[in-house]
């Protein structure tokens, strides 16, 4: 009954443990595979971009980035789009842009469509960030990673682009469609500039605070790109002016060449941080088992060793120990205690002086 009492508990608390454990690990798993999900889906941004570009300038012929990234996210969406809940969003999304090259109209219209095709994607970041639980990581450097991967970067080069592109359409609007166009760039370039201090501030936040040997020194060099490549685009624009096409041309390349270099330091981070996490997951999920196995090997021990003292033939008094006796241990037991008269042991122990004696009845009756 003591061995149930003690094995109740100790399995309740494995339960327990072993609970809490597949529910990290299942958190763990999912998140990893936002992270694999947003490694394809990160470079289509840029893809966008390019192909806005393109389009504004009267090119039809959708660009073999737009082509490749489409494939890539399309393949791991079939993979993992059940489980993270992105199916339906995305074959909706790569239908727009499936459609983008059939565009007709001015520069206005295709900048449009194009906008629309974008907004999309970024609600596409939105919602994979949410399902598969980045946003609510408790580890400080992922948290700070996956807000730089899922909000910061896409909104960058989203608004990089598109104030490159309001800039170029300014310059060649009619003088009626200027001041909105002008407008509208502003607006750009105060969101460019938004996104990259917030994304410099969560960098910057996730190198300070953490654990992996390789991110700061990844992220500061690829950040300084990064920024000079946005700082030659504002450079290249010239708001209710005319913007420097070559500065923008140049701009863009090199805003290529660094979103490029740091997407990838970004998402390998997270993907080998989350490796770590996984793993030590694994490790409290054997430990558990070991721990239980453990205490139920020294419960058996414990069971079998007082069965066995339990078993063990009992012991007479003749056999182990001495006899009690009244009498003494001296030869012929007419001592007491070793050397005073036993008084047990001497003539007449028990009668009266008298008792019974009829002479002395006699004498007692003569005397009345």
């Amino acid at each position: 009954m003591l061995t149930v009492l003690v094995l109740l508990p100790t399995a309740a608390l494995f339960l327990r443990v072993l609970s809490d454990n597949s529910e990290q690990r299942d958190e763990t798993l999912l998140q990893q595979q936002g992270v694999e999900y947003l490694t394809a889906l990160s470079p289509l941004v840029s893809a966008l971009a390019e192909s806005q570009a393109s389009s504004l300038q009267g090119v039809k012929d959708v660009p073999q980035s737009v082509t490749a990234a489409t494939a890539r996210v399309t393949e791991v969406d079939a993979r993992l789009g059940d489980v993270l809940g992105t199916t339906q969003r995305w074959t909706g999304l790569k239908d727009k842009i499936g459609r983008l090259p059939s565009v007709t109209g001015d520069a206005a219209a295709i900048y449009q469509a194009h906008q629309e095709v974008t907004d999309l994607t970024l609600e596409l970041f939105t919602a994979l960030r949410q399902r598969s639980q980045l946003n609510q990581v408790s580890q400080n450097d992922l948290w700070y990673l996956q807000e730089a991967a899922t909000v910061n970067l896409p909104e960058a080069v989203t608004w990089a682009s598109r104030m490159s592109d309001l800039a170029n359409m300014a310059a060649n609007a009619k003088k009626a469609q200027k001041p909105a166009l002008n407008i509208a760039g502003a607006t750009a370039v105060q969101n460019v500039e938004s996104a990259v201090n917030a994304l410099t501030e969560n960098l910057q936040a996730a190198a300070a605070d953490t654990e992996s040997a390789t991110l700061s020194g990844s992220l500061v060099s690829n950040l300084d790109s990064f920024r000079r490549g946005i700082e030659a685009a504002n450079r290249g624009v010239s708001v209710a002016g005319v913007p420097n096409a070559a500065a923008l041309a140049t701009a863009q390349v090199t805003l290529q060449k660094a979103l490029d270099a740091l997407s990838n330091v970004v998402y390998g981070e997270m993907k080998n941080l989350y490796d770590d996490r996984l793993d030590s997951d694994d490790y409290r999920r054997i430990e558990a088992w070991g721990l239980f196995v453990l205490a139920l090997a020294l419960m058996a021990a414990g069971i079998y060793w007082g069965r066995g003292r339990g078993a063990a033939p009992a012991t007479t008094t003749g056999e182990t120990g001495r006899e009690v006796s009244v009498q003494s241990d001296a030869g012929n037991g007419s001592t007491y205690g070793g050397n005073s008269p036993n008084p047990y042991d001497q003539p007449n122990y028990g009668e009266a002086s008298g008792y019974g004696d009829v002479n002395r009845r006699e004498r007692s009756s003569a005397l009345r």
